[in-house]
């Protein structure tokens, strides 16, 4: 049968209405996935994937490519233990060419710098074969590149807030009839930052099958990427367009309510909360923003949730995740090796084993390793901030952002890391670095409670490390942040600090650094050695899921 368009699909666009398929002839193209390890990492990163995330991408193309099937389309499915893979995309797509002669390629950019430049030099292989490679805009997502560079020209900073109000203004989400937002205020952030007073009653996740396809790939990343960092022994993701929505019915209906009120909140052994989990689904696009989003106004409109946990929830879809897109791909390629704060210390292994130190950092680690999550507060106030008051690399921070989680794509990741969490771009994401001391985890968690060290002190044996990096961070960075206003109240608070106290700190902290191999120069240990040496069953119980 003679073939028309070879349409190319990542394995994060599973979306059958996306920009690939909608025009698709079934009768005379055909459909391209294939699975590589050559995507195991990001750009410039010497890691291997957590082996969750790896799963979830696998099944989530193979479950895709099956459902395709199922209406007559053809699919050409290259495994990752295909003998003839060439194990990268760009060989995958040159070599269909070579055997099916297509007019033409169509596909829906990646979200990533380095696919894309690679994808637009084929373009110039594949035209001296009488074959054009058309790449189209994603429209997964609300706002495009054109509309984001518009915002950005009329701004002398990029900010989240105005742009999220610009958003939410364009598509009419939570907003009354006279142009006012629900409630007669836009962002309901304040309302949002409680803490448990005592151990909370989390509804249990959605349980999905580990089906044939599934069980398949977990067997085929044990057999063949066994130095992967993770574990696969509990499975709590959905592949497949029926579960992704069934996971959004259960957190509209169980977690939606007190999403809100508890959004910052951590305690020990609970890592899910009252958090959707949809970020996987959705950056596979087997959700679309829009439809989670309806959901959760929806919600709101019958008086089955309050606003601020459907604004809190709305802002991460149509404010945070598009804005930060945004961002990705407003700053170019180049932006993945800022590093405003010259920091240049070692990811200390426990990042990859979970055998960490203190309580909240083995609270956070512990559902890495065990699933490839955690929320937005684990992520940003433990385990960034950590790397941040600490001066770990920042680069070595986002490839671990990348490797460890399953939601990991290159447009989120990075602009999260080195912007939102590292500072490391000096401004254009957040107009603070977010560094906290140890204080902020007591205040927000149960962690401090059975941690070894003490939260009351910052200097000296048994000090909260986080008291001692941060306080050590602000005098490192005294004169960078003197003219911050939103840092004005720490630096104002050094001026408290004595000589003799100022030392006993920077003592404290560089003890740290060289115990927690921070600063240390031995022979070069890489990622994947460090994880596999130190990856055993973790001391933490984590509830809520089978």
């Amino acid at each position: 049968m003679p073939t028309g368009c070879l349409r190319v699909l990542l394995g994060d666009q599973l979306d059958r209405e996306g920009a690939t398929l909608r025009d698709i002839d079934a009768e005379h193209d055909v459909v391209l996935l294939a699975e590589v390890v050559g995507e195991a990492s990001g750009e410039g990163a010497d890691i291997r994937s957590h082996k969750q995330r790896t799963a979830a991408f696998l099944a989530a193309m193979r479950h895709f490519a099956a459902a395709l099937r199922s209406e007559a389309i053809r699919v050409r499915y290259v495994a990752l233990t295909d003998s003839e893979n060439t194990q990268t995309l760009v060989g995958e797509v040159r070599r269909a060419c070579a055997e099916l002669q297509p007019a033409c390629v169509v596909m829906t950019e990646p979200g990533e710098w380095r696919l894309l430049n690679d994808f637009k030099v084929l373009s110039g292989y594949l035209k001296q074969q009488a074959c054009h490679l058309e790449i189209r805009e994603d429209t997964h997502f609300l706002v495009s590149h054109s509309e984001f560079a518009r915002f950005a020209s009329t701004r002398k900073t990029l900010q989240m807030e105005p742009f999220y109000r610009q958003v939410r203004k364009r598509f009419g989400i939570l907003m009354q009839p006279d142009g006012a937002p629900e409630g007669g205020q836009w962002n309901l952030d304040h309302d949002n930052r409680r803490a448990f007073k005592q151990a909370p009653k989390v509804p249990r996740l959605p349980h999905f099958e580990r089906d044939e396809i599934i069980q398949e790939v977990c067997e085929i990343i044990e057999t063949h990427l066994p130095e992967n960092p993770g574990k696969l022994d509990r499975w709590i993701w959905p592949v497949t367009r029926a579960q992704a929505l069934t996971a959004l019915d259960d957190f509209i209906e169980h977690r939606l309510p007190f999403f809100g009120d508890f959004e910052d909140a951590m305690w020990s052994g609970e890592p899910f909360l009252y958090h959707s989990l949809l970020s996987v689904p959705l950056n596979l696009k087997l959700l679309n923003p829009r439809e989670v989003v309806e959901r959760a106004v929806d919600a709101y409109r019958t008086g089955h949730a309050p606003l601020n946990a459907v604004e809190g929830f709305v802002r991460q879809v149509i404010g945070w995740r598009e804005f930060i897109r945004g961002i990705y791909w407003h700053e170019g390629p180049g932006y993945r090796h800022r590093n405003h704060l010259e920091a240049h210390g070692h990811l200390p292994d426990f990042f990859w084993s979970g055998e960490a130190p203190l309580e909240c950092l083995r609270e956070a680690l512990a559902p890495v390793i065990a699933f490839g999550y955690s929320h937005h507060i684990q992520r940003l106030m433990v385990l960034a901030n950590f790397c941040l008051i600490a001066g770990v690399d920042p680069r070595a921070v986002g490839d671990w952002f990348f490797a460890m989680y399953v939601d990991a794509v290159d447009w989120v990741t990075t602009p999260n890391t080195i912007g939102m969490a590292l500072y490391a771009d000096g401004g254009v994401v957040g107009s603070k670095p977010y560094a906290a001391s140890g204080k902020y985890i007591q205040r927000m968690s149960n962690h401090c409670a059975n941690c070894a060290f003490s939260v009351n002190h910052r200097h000296g044996a048994g000090a909260c490390p986080y008291n001692a990096f941060y306080w050590d961070f602000l005098l490192r960075h005294e004169t960078r942040f003197a003219g911050n206003p939103r840092m004005a109240l720490g630096v104002r608070n050094l001026a408290k600090l004595d000589p003799q106290e100022r030392q006993a700190i920077q003592r404290t902290a560089t003890h740290y650094r060289q115990t927690f191999g921070i600063t240390r120069d031995p022979e070069h240990v890489t990622p994947q050695e460090s994880s596999t040496r130190h990856l055993k069953a973790l001391p933490v119980n984590i509830k809520g899921c089978a």
